[in-house]
């Protein structure tokens, strides 16, 4: 049985979204849930969309956090500690990938 790695304040650092997109994100998810009833079809294709939108913006964020983690430990000859730390910045990305 897997068991989830440990969690750390480190791993809570950076979020996938910020929080003002979250709040939009769901409340077009509300209005499009609310809309079915009136026009199903109009609501799975603006469904589609959102989720087309909000995949978006999460390849945004990851080749933003993969830009700044790869410029912590790609210059010159890195200390161990930065690569330890850059690991670390890895592995709280990694993990909420994993649990989005």
């Amino acid at each position: 049985m897997a068991t989830e790695p440990e969690r750390t304040d480190e791993d809570e650092a950076q979020t996938l979204f910020a929080d003002a997109d979250v709040d939009r994100f769901r409340e077009s998810w509300q209005g499009i849930q609310t809309a079915f009833v009136d026009d199903p079809r109009r609501a799975v294709k603006e469904a589609d969309e959102l989720v087309a939108v909000v995949i978006q913006n999460l390849a945004t964020t990851f080749a933003d956090h993969k830009k700044e983690l790869e410029s912590a430990w790609s210059q010159g000859e890195p200390a161990t500690e930065d690569l330890r730390i850059a690991l670390r910045r890895y592995r709280s990305f990694f993990n909420q990938l994993l649990s989005a």
